[in-house]
């Protein structure tokens, strides 16, 4: 493989190859969490029928939108017939994560054409972007990091829509003894506790569960808007006094020798 040259386009080039072997293994390592994000399509597919949508507004659904928890915050509320505003409020609020999955993975690919930017930025997930994210943590060109990205985002894509259609044609057979809500929230957790790393992810999760609890009687599904607010809010907060405790202690550290 040629070595990149001094040209500004030759990160792009550099990035942009494709290398067999990193595709390769950020399929391995994405593939433990496809059963998990199938089941929670599933569960999601079954839950758009059971919420009073047609099959052809289900599957305009799962195809365009692609994020499980903006769907399942927004399906109760389509059900409750409420106001539009809402629905897509709480749907914006649920996908603000993916604002900063964006600032994290822009440095590595910013100079990508925007098309691809943009199919990427559309198959993101929680997870894949976490364990690319664990795999390149510096923003520097390294041969195969479009490739590992992709071996992590197209599986995850595929393994979604899979669980989703399946749920979508199976929504008006199967019986609501099966307990498919229970088997979506461990699908859920399944996927959430790989990135609940470090205090303030953990801070977050706990502040936002307590808040929905406590919030549980709001109107229109609200108290998950709130706890949304208030958990990401708690965790930026944890992460920026860490930060600051450890500039001051490294500040002190230096002072002392």
């Amino acid at each position: 493989m040629t070595e990149p040259s001094s040209t500004p386009l030759a990160p792009a080039r550099y990035v942009a190859e494709h290398h067999e072997p990193s595709w390769r293994e950020g399929l391995k390592v994405g593939t433990p969490t496809l059963f998990g994000i199938g089941a929670w399509g599933l569960v999601v597919g079954i839950a758009m029928v059971k919420s009073g949508l047609s099959v052809p507004q289900a599957l305009g659904m799962t195809l365009l939108v692609f994020a499980g928890s903006a769907q399942l915050a927004a399906l109760p509320l389509i059900a409750a017939s409420a106001p539009i505003w809402v629905i897509f409020l709480t749907a914006f609020v649920v996908n603000l994560r993916f604002v900063i999955f964006a600032a994290l993975l822009a440095p590595h690919f910013a100079h990508l054409p925007w098309r691809r930017r943009f199919l990427l930025g559309y198959v993101a997930g929680d997870m894949t972007v976490a364990l690319f994210l664990q795999k390149y943590p510096s923003e520097a060109p390294q041969v195969g990091k479009l490739s590992y990205l992709k071996g992590l985002l197209y599986p995850n894509w595929g393994a979604w829509q899979v669980g989703s259609i399946a749920g979508i044609f199976l929504g008006s057979t199967v019986p609501a003894e099966w307990g498919l809500g229970f088997a979506g929230t461990l699908a859920i957790i399944c996927v959430m506790i790989p990135l609940m790393v470090g205090r303030p992810a953990l801070c977050g999760v706990l502040v936002a569960g307590a808040v929905a609890v406590a919030a549980a009687g709001l109107p229109y599904k609200l108290g998950l808007l709130l706890a949304v607010l208030v958990g990401m809010s708690t965790a930026m907060a944890v992460e920026e006094g860490t930060e600051k405790w450890r500039n001051r202690r490294q500040k002190f550290t230096v002072d002392e020798n």
